[in-house]
């Protein structure tokens, strides 16, 4: 996944008062991975869990006081979270969900019921927990070490929100790899791999089973996991570890399974898309067990990711003697919305939000876009971010778009200069493309463009998608997180 949207802009506390704008200035002046990135070779000393396992035991150990799916994975993690959660909040517990990056806000991270922390609620979170992590940044320093991190600082924020607002069950969402994320301290009831695929190489490991290793060190002895990842390498690693540890292991195209039959011509119309779900029957009887539902998510990866969060949420279940119902879960499907996932904002002419940042993303997007729109002319805005495959996104998303706006974000200092992506361009799309500097500059050339029978879709970083939407507010379209975050202000 890539790395957050924003180090919080200083405005958003200003108003706030002195004592609340110190509080976010010691934050946001941590040591933030997703501004800047760990230096290759020396993963081990600067993601340390021990730091963060004795940050959480100082502020009383928030997370053990209820139980947690624990999910991992390239890509889907943030959207099987979300409905995974969704699934319970629906069926009446209280849930806590936990994820990264933030488009935006940093409080869009901490969510409670589909709700964001508000801000004050945040600044008060902060309160509580900088005054210990000033005496451990005061002990490490003796050590020659450094202190807690800007995600360990987040991370336990949310454990110690969810605690505080005792909830019944929470959904964390690893950070980045998972064996060394600060998440993994938890102690989960059910384990989570959605998928594997390349990124993060200069982390997690050049290839896929390196990287599938990595991801499997959030699963925990005598544990069930569950597993989207369906390539054979990857799948063995995965296996291997969970029959070290004792773990019952349920695959997709194995233990479970969806079709999904995608809506059609969403230029015009606003339907869902119909999935159906199968589950292998227990005690090897071979019989499957099928449920069917509705969809709002668009894409087969986001049905992919709606099976895995039911398979998550079925094991899950099981292990609390809870009972979440089938009606719980169809609500589920049907009204969940994740923020810049082929996020629909118009759709006359049709604009799209999201956030793909892989090669791996990139297709699904295109299969989505190409199954679900009919449309004139597709039109892109692109930019991303050092470190990503940008020449392989552009060979992915060329062939279907009509005309390219390359741009740069400006946001953080991790975007890529858009000199990398010209002389990509000229080598994959010579002569569809344009050179826009600023984000503001692509979309007014884009929309200027735009017919109502058109399409034009923004993609290829969160943070570009974070600096697009006041953008696009200014168009008069709201985003879903957008909504919900200017609601919890309001409350």
């Amino acid at each position: 996944m890539e790395p957050s949207a924003s180090a919080e802009s200083h405005s958003t506390a200003s108003h706030e008062g002195t004592s609340s704008l110190a509080l976010r200035d010691f934050l946001f002046a941590r040591t933030n991975f997703e501004r800047h990135p760990a230096p290759m070779g020396n993963r081990v000393r600067v993601f340390k869990l021990a730091r963060m396992r004795e940050l959480l035991h100082r502020l009383g150990s928030p997370d053990r006081l209820y139980p947690i799916i624990h999910i991992t994975g390239t890509k889907g993690k943030g959207s099987t979270a979300i409905l995974a959660g969704t699934m319970l909040t629906a069926s009446g517990r209280r849930v806590g969900i936990f994820t990264s990056p933030h488009l935006e806000h940093v409080e869009e991270r901490l969510c409670i019921d589909g709700m964001p922390c508000s801000r004050s609620r945040f600044d008060q979170l902060l309160g509580e927990i900088v005054p210990i992590v000033r005496i451990m940044d005061e002990e490490a320093a003796k050590r020659g070490e450094s202190g807690p991190t800007y995600f360990e600082m987040l991370t336990a924020m949310a454990f110690l929100y969810f605690a505080q607002e005792k909830v019944d069950a929470a959904v964390i969402e690893v950070g980045l790899g998972g064996r060394l994320d600060s998440t993994n301290v938890c102690h989960p009831q059910v384990c989570v791999i959605t998928t594997v695929s390349y990124d993060h190489m200069d982390l997690l490991g050049n290839s896929l089973e390196q990287i599938a290793w990595e991801k499997a060190g959030i699963i925990k002895r005598n544990l069930p996991v569950v597993s989207g990842v369906t390539q054979p390498g990857p799948r063995d690693v995965i296996r291997r570890v969970c029959q070290k540890r004792g773990c019952s292991l349920y695959e997709l195209d194995r233990d479970f399974g969806v079709s999904y039959l995608p809506p059609r011509h969403l230029e015009r119309d606003t339907a869902l898309g119909n999935v159906t779900f199968w589950f292998q029957g227990g005690e090897g009887n071979g019989q499957r067990t099928w449920q069917e539902g509705q969809l709002r998510l668009l894409g087969s990866h986001q049905a992919t990711n709606a099976a895995v969060a039911i398979m998550a949420v079925r094991c899950f279940q099981q292990r609390l003697g809870w009972r979440i119902s089938d009606q719980a879960i169809q609500v589920a499907l049907r009204e969940t919305i994740v923020p810049a996932r082929v996020e629909v904002l118009g759709r006359r002419p049709v604009v799209i939000l999201d956030v793909a940042h892989n090669t791996a993303s990139a297709q699904a997007l295109v299969a989505t876009v190409r199954e679900c729109f009919d449309v004139r002319r597709r039109y892109l805005v692109f930019g991303t971010t050092q470190g990503k495959d940008y020449r392989g996104m552009l060979e992915v998303l060329a062939p279907h778009f009509d005309h390219i706006f390359l741009t740069q974000y400006t946001c953080n200092p991790r975007a890529l200069p858009i000199e990398f992506l010209i002389q990509a361009a000229q080598e994959v799309i010579p002569t569809k493309f344009s050179v826009c500097p600023h984000p503001l500059d692509a979309w007014n050339d884009a929309w200027s463009r735009l017919t109502a029978e058109d399409l034009v879709c923004i993609t290829g970083s969160f943070f570009l998608a974070a600096e697009m939407q006041p953008i696009l507010r200014e168009h008069g379209m709201m985003s879903a997180q957008s909504f919900l975050t200017r609601h919890s202000e309001s409350v």
